[in-house]
């Protein structure tokens, strides 16, 4: 078996380092951020197995999979339980709160030896448990944001939001009235509290909103560009390879 640990507190990797070999597992490598681990897959093999830290030095991990079609097994290791259900969706078996308990952790590699055997008829089994759990629960999206402008408070509907953006290592929500509005988040984070299903991240830069699309026109080496009510302030274009999840989300 071959595991991957991407964990940014040192001390806590090489206690789950320890605890997998007393297990009879071994590590392979140990990453330590979003950029780190990036590099790795470019450059490596995907292994069988991930151990992973949510919330990075740098980042969430979920970045490092976005254009990555993930084969590992990833089993979550974290303080923060928020991110459950986005993380199942990434080939997760299980999902350890820090501090990791030693029984926890052998019932999460047990868990893993089943669910990866070369039965089809495990594999199929765990794929309807998926499906079923991923059905049976609702996630709540963000209707509206505070934000402070000033000595004020101001509520913004999300369905007013046009677009949010990054710029100058800040992120924007861009309103229908013509105004942006710094926020306290990434972009990694909205795309984990508004609805995918009116929101798409088009490219590095931009999370559109499908009900303010005015047109959309091909662009050069197969892009898209596309136009929202009032934003006009930079172009906004699909890269490449987005171009298919956006035309399957629009239907």
């Amino acid at each position: 078996m071959n595991v991957l640990i991407i964990e940014d507190e040192k001390p806590a990797a090489r206690r789950l380092y320890r605890m997998l070999e007393k297990q009879g597992v071994k590590v392979a490598t140990m990453l330590h951020s979003v950029a780190e681990s990036k590099d790795w897959f470019m450059e490596n093999n995907q292994p069988d197995l991930v151990f992973l830290d949510i919330q990075l030095s740098d980042g969430l991990s979920f970045e490092i999979f976005e254009n990555l079609d993930l084969k590992s097994a990833v089993i979550f290791t974290t303080a923060y339980d928020e991110y459950a259900l986005e993380a199942f969706k990434l080939n997760s078996i299980d999902y350890l709160l820090k501090p990791i308990d030693e029984e926890d952790l052998h019932i999460a590699l047990n868990k893993y030896k089943t669910f990866f055997s070369d039965s089809e008829e495990v594999n199929q089994s765990i794929i309807d448990i998926k499906r079923i759990l991923l059905g049976e629960q609702k996630k709540i999206y963000k209707t509206r944001f505070t934000i402070k402008v000033g000595q004020h408070l101001k509520i913004i509907e999300t369905k007013d939001i046009e677009c949010f953006y990054s710029q100058n290592k800040g992120t924007y929500a861009y309103t229908k009235s013509g105004r942006s509005y710094l926020l306290d988040m990434t972009l990694e984070q909205l795309e984990l509290e508004v609805d995918l299903g009116s929101f798409f991240r088009i490219n590095r830069t931009f999370i559109v909103n499908i009900s303010k699309i005015t047109d959309i026109i091909s662009y050069s080496n197969s892009r898209l560009k596309i136009s929202l009510n009032t934003f006009n302030e930079q172009e906004l274009i699909v890269s490449r390879d987005r171009v298919k999840d956006f035309k399957n989300w629009i239907g």
